[in-house]
């Protein structure tokens, strides 16, 4: 049965005048990989550091398996927390083959030639110990980072940005490894990203982070399909928004009246995905297609209403609408309101 792991409980960090993390509370259950998603800037690499220790908080407690980890009176050291870090350019000593930098991480008077051949193993880089990091793939290179990560078997293993530096043609084939591998060995992991779609496809839940902040927490799905506010929704996901109004579980807008659990009446920032409007050469509300992006198993379309009012569409690969297209928009998905900023 898992428990709560680690712990952030109103955690704050100014350099200065800036306050770079405000109060964020976080919590992530012992074997579980959640990822800390947010726009650059917001706090989020910040808060890891705090995690690892190399910053101390300015406020707030993080607990880790129960021992704090920072009070009034206590700090512990990055070395004495049982918490890895793998960095954004994986720091490797470019002067040390692989299983050097592995070897790195091992505490004193243990068997490092069979702990290395472990975790070369265990990554999947057996027979690669000799070779320098600039011999290596984007990939293989991450992967040692992460082998030297494991070495001190830590309690929590904590990644910065770890696919932003892989060349795109691998990104995807990689997290999928990386994914595969921290499952299989069942450490708890907590990684930052601003990709939203890593975010989602790796990690079993999502913490989204803005202005330093913690806005909400769940699950990949929870998080995509019920934001709990406009910032969230806007930065999960291609999301259209309107003004509207809302009584008696209906919104009027310019898509016309539709059904929405909204939790409130009056003015609103209605939200509906890109994936949730469709075409119609019958009905729905008049409009003009202006571009397509193709994506080959998908397309985007940017159309706009009589109003002015423009609209992004993701429809299926075909038919392909040429600019100038006369359409007919409706809505076949969730619709969401919250209250008009």
């Amino acid at each position: 049965m898992s428990s709560t792991f680690l712990t952030c409980r109103g955690v704050v960090k100014r350099f200065g005048p800036t306050v770079a993390v405000d109060g964020a509370g976080l919590e992530v259950e012992q074997g579980h990989v959640m990822a800390l998603l947010g726009p650059s800037g917001c706090g989020k690499t910040t808060l890891l550091r705090l995690i690892a220790g190399f910053e101390a908080p300015d406020a707030g407690e993080i607990e880790l398996d129960g021992r704090l980890l920072n009070a009034a009176n206590t700090f512990i050291p990055p070395e004495k927390r049982r918490v890895a870090m793998v960095f954004q350019d994986f720091a490797l000593f470019p002067h040390m083959n692989a299983g050097a930098n592995i070897a790195f991480g091992l505490p004193r008077g243990a068997d490092k030639r069979g702990r290395v051949a472990e975790l070369l193993a265990l990554v999947g880089l057996q027979g690669l110990e000799s070779r320098l990091p600039h011999q290596l793939s984007g990939g293989q290179q991450q992967r040692v980072a992460l082998a030297r990560a494991l070495a001190s078997e830590p309690s929590v293993i904590l990644l910065d940005e770890p696919f932003s530096n892989l060349d795109p043609s691998i990104r995807a084939r990689v997290r999928e490894e990386v994914k595969q591998l921290i499952h299989a060995i069942g450490i708890t992991a907590l990684f930052v990203t601003h990709d939203q779609e890593e975010a989602l496809s790796v990690a079993q839940e999502v913490a989204v982070m803005m202005d330093g902040r913690v806005l909400q927490t769940g699950s990949p799905s929870q998080i995509y399909l019920h934001p709990t506010s406009r910032a969230v929704g806007e930065f999960v996901g291609n999301a259209n928004f309107l003004a509207g109004t809302v009584r008696d579980g209906i919104v009027e807008c310019e898509l016309g009246q539709l059904k929405v659990n909204a939790g409130f009446e009056g003015v609103a920032d209605v939200m509906i995905r890109a994936e949730s409007l469709a075409l119609s050469e019958e009905t729905g509300t008049p409009a003009e297609v202006l571009s397509v992006e193709y994506f080959g198993h998908d397309q985007m379309l940017t159309v706009r209403l009589e109003s002015g009012t423009l609209l992004h569409i993701r429809l299926l690969a075909t038919p392909q609408l040429p600019p100038g297209q006369r359409v007919g928009v409706v809505v076949r998905g969730d619709v969401f309101a919250f209250p008009a900023s």
